[in-house]
């Protein structure tokens, strides 16, 4: 890994130009991926995609669709374990990049690899699983369920999760058989790119799928309303989210489809620690679900409710236990925190957000190591963990490292509090109580609970990821229900009883013109009829 970071520290400031057709298409303009650590080092420059080149993507998307839908399943299901070998080989390269763009440590890069490579070998086998025969013949009547792909897919994804969630979405739509347009990023756009590499390496056909970086707002509103488009997969926040679903519900004229949305909007996660709970596996548990990859994951613990007979001796241990984690630029193998991911990440407490009356609980605010003439990790230095009894960050999805720990008064209590937002994504319960965790089982709505174990780290098939409320439209990502999402079901039913024989004149010519006489052609066409009247019944 080591050799791998400095490998591709070598390698930066290359530029990427947008994949249209199988063919790279040049832009007027670029956007500049910087590296989160280090705010001057530019990681590479990936072409600005316009409007126009928006459409193109899409055109080449809708031409490559008949060939690709008619492949058989099981060819695309091979594509997808072709990429996951790739990937395998490619498994530190692809993280050392996440290093440099996105300021991921170690182990949350390689873990973001490995989930791209689940993920295609996941979703191959669902594929295999769902192209199976599925007949309920009845005598004389052939009835066939089966399912086909929708269309072009636009994939929109984030930069917290840069190659797993944008791999996983693109994955899916493509083993089912539509064509993608993938929209990363501008902040992980380069490894966008390292993607499509690996798309281009495994032979898919040109159109399949398009490469196309550019700024959300200018190409985003372009794909989502384009008539041809048939499925949008995002994953981001809620505002963005409930933008798209609101833009797709808009029939075009013209338009023969309801376009699907799924969509991953966030959360606003607690963990529940319970009056009995083991206090050393809870405050590790809340601190590296809270602050691992600085707090910028949709499923981080943003909300710690703590019943008050352990409040003080938890939030004393917290304090100190976050005191210790490293808070270091992403290339450090020791970095524990590292940056969060640009000047436009949310600041813990600017001036909407108000301090509730009273006392407030202990306020941890340092700057990290390694800040300073080098410009290290500002940002993070204003973003480290934060304890504060502040009303929004009970309710609003804040992406970095700040944790709001808070009172109740016993489960019942702290039940209330955890399901009082708009958000169901994730959540977490710390009790050595068999009753009190088959009551939290039964009472907290999230689409992820995990019992005595951080929250954060969802692994594919074992734990499908995604939630409800305000936190998601459609299935889970990685389960057994997710690729019904991006196809559509059809049955052909067939009457075998046919009446009368009508074979195909090409057929009966060939047969008649290779006999002599009159007789052998008499018998060739009582074979034909024979042969034909077998078949029907």
């Amino acid at each position: 890994m080591a050799a791998a970071v400095e490998e591709v520290g070598k390698q930066l400031g290359r530029v990427y130009p947008p994949v249209i057709a199988g063919k790279p298409a040049a832009t007027a303009g670029t956007i500049d991926s910087v590296n989160p650590s280090h705010r001057r080092q530019v990681v590479g420059k990936c072409g600005r995609a316009t409007p126009e080149q928006a459409r193109e993507a899409t055109a080449a998307a809708v031409a490559a669709f008949p060939a690709w839908r008619d492949v058989e399943p099981a060819r695309r299901a091979q594509y997808l374990f072709d990429a996951a070998r790739v990937m395998r080989r490619r498994r530190y390269e692809l993280a050392a990049w996440q290093v440099h763009e996105c300021g991921k440590p170690w182990r949350e890069a390689d873990a973001d690899v490995a989930e791209s490579i689940d993920y295609c070998e996941f979703y191959g086998r669902e594929m295999l699983r769902l192209a199976a025969p599925r007949r309920r013949d009845a005598p004389g009547e052939e009835n066939a369920y089966f399912y086909e792909p929708r269309g072009v897919a636009v994939v929109i994804a984030p930069w917290n999760f840069p190659l797993a969630i944008l791999c996983g979405m693109t994955a899916a739509a493509l083993v089912t058989g539509n064509t993608v347009v993938m929209k990363p990023a501008e902040q992980s756009a380069v490894i966008g790119a390292k993607l499509m590499e690996v798309f281009q390496e495994i032979g898919l056909p040109p159109g399949v799928v398009n490469y196309l970086p550019g700024v959300g707002e200018e190409v985003g509103p372009v794909l989502v309303d384009h008539l041809d488009v048939a499925l949008i997969a995002f994953t981001g926040s809620r505002a963005v989210g409930l933008s798209i679903n609101r833009q797709a519900a808009e029939t075009r004229p013209g338009q023969d489809h309801v376009k699907r949305v799924i969509a991953e909007m966030g959360g606003k996660n607690a963990v529940i620690v319970d009056d009995d709970a083991d206090l050393d596996e809870a405050v590790h548990g809340v601190a590296w679900s809270s602050f691992g990859y600085a707090g910028q994951k949709c499923s981080a613990c943003s909300r710690a409710i703590v019943h008050e007979a352990l409040y003080d001796a938890f939030l004393a241990r917290l304090v100190e236990a976050t005191r210790s984690l490293k808070v270091a630029p992403a290339e450090d193998p020791g970095c524990s925190v590292g940056p969060v991911i640009d000047e436009e990440a949310p600041r813990p407490h600017p001036p909407h957000h108000r301090a509730e009356p009273g006392p407030g609980p202990p306020r941890l605010c340092r700057r990290p190591r390694g800040a300073g003439r080098r410009g290290l990790l500002r940002r993070a230095a204003r973003l480290s963990p934060t304890w504060r009894p502040m009303t929004p960050s009970r309710q609003e999805e804040i992406f970095g490292p700040v944790l709001a720990v808070l009172k109740a008064r016993d489960l019942g209590h702290a039940l209330e509090i955890a399901n009082g937002t708009r958000y169901a994504l994730t959540g977490g319960l710390y009790s050595r109580s068999p009753e009190h965790i088959a009551r939290v089982k039964r009472e907290f709505r999230v689409g992820n609970l995990y019992i005595n174990r951080k929250i954060t780290g969802a692994l594919v098939d074992r734990q499908p990821f995604g939630g409800f409320k305000m936190s998601g439209i459609g299935s889970k990502a990685g389960g057994p229900d997710y690729l019904l999402q991006f196809v559509l079901p059809r049955t052909i039913t067939e009457n075998t009883l046919r009446r009368g024989f009508a074979p195909r004149p090409r057929r009966v010519k060939q047969e008649l013109n290779h006999r002599d006489t009159e007789t052998q052609r008499k018998t060739a066409l009582v074979r034909l009829l024979c042969a034909s009247v077998v078949h029907c019944y």
